[in-house]
C-alpha cells in the first residue's frame, strides 16, 4: 500500500514526531545502523528523508519486523517514495583496524555523503557524528521514536541481510544465510570447526578466541 495522508488522529506517533521536527528543520534524515553484533560480515547505515505528510503503512523498527517478507515490502515502500535514501557499508576488515564503534559512525557518514539531497538535521540512533557538519540529534531508541530511522533500520537491515546472503553463496559452510553472522550456537560450531573465514571480524573476542583455540 503506497503511503497516505491522513488525519493526525490515525498517524502513528513515529510519523507525528517527525512533523513536528520539520517545524525547524524542514528536511530531516533518519540514520541507524545494522550489524554492529555480529560475528562476521560488514556494518550497514542508512539515511532516509522522507517527505512531509507521507505515512508508509506497517513502518517500525527493523527489529520488530518479523518476517523477512514484510521487511521487504517496507523496504521497496521506503525506496519507492523517500525524497533520498543513502547507504555505508563498512566491511570486517576496516571494522578490525579502527573498532565497531567507529565503523558504525563512519558507515553513517558514509550514509549521509550518499544522500541526494542535504538534509537539514541528521536524526541518529544513538550515536553522534562530529565531523559532519549538519546539526543533529542523537536519540536512544529512535528506531521506536522516529519515523525516519525505523525507515533507516528497514534499508540498513535489508541491505545487510541481502549482503550475507552473498557471502553464503561464497561460503556456504558458515551458513550465513541462516544466523546472516550473528553468534548463534551453529555459528560458533562451524567457527570451532573451520576457523575464520574473510569476512570475520577477527577482532572480536568470540572468533579470536575460537581462532586461538584451534591452535592448540
Amino acid at each position: 500500500m503506497s503511503p497516505r495522508k491522513t488525519s493526525k488522529a490515525d498517524v502513528p506517533a513515529i510519523f507525528i514526531y517527525d512533523e513536528e521536527a520539520r517545524r525547524n528543520h524542514p528536511l530531516i534524515a533518519g540514520i541507524d545502523e545494522a550489524g554492529r553484533g555480529p560475528l562476521a560480515g560488514p556494518v550497514v547505515a542508512a539515511a532516509v528523508i522522507l517527505p512531509s505528510g507521507t505515512v508508509i503503512e506497517g513502518l517500525r523498527d527493523s527489529k520488530k519486523v518479523v518476517t523477512e517478507s514484510e521487511r521487504k515490502s517496507i523496504f521497496w515502500k521506503v525506496v519507492h517514495h523517500a525524497a533520498a535514501v543513502g547507504v555505508g557499508i563498512v566491511a570486517a576488515d576496516v571494522i578490525d583496524k579502527i573498532n565497531i564503534l567507529e565503523s558504525t559512525k563512519l558507515a553513517m557518514k558514509m550514509a549521509v555523503e550518499d544522500l541526494k539531497i542535504r538534509p537539514d538535521i541528521l536524526l541518529i540512533d544513538a550515536v553522534k557524528l562530529k565531523d559532519v557538519p549538519i546539526n543533529q540529534r542523537s536519540m536512544i531508541k529512535g528506531e521506536s521514536i522516529s519515523a525516519s530511522i525505523a525507515a533507516a533500520s528497514i534499508i540498513a537491515k535489508v541491505v545487510r541481510d541481502d549482503i550475507m546472503l552473498y557471502y553464503h553463496a561464497q561460503y556456504p559452510i558458515y551458513n550465513f544465510s541462516g544466523h546472516k553472522g550473528y553468534s548463534t550456537k551453529e555459528h560458533m560450531e562451524c567457527i570451532q570447526q573451520h576457523g575464520p573465514c574473510p569476512i570475520h571480524r577477527k577482532s572480536f573476542r568470540k572468533v579470536r578466541d575460537d581462532q586461538l583455540s584451534l591452535d592448540y
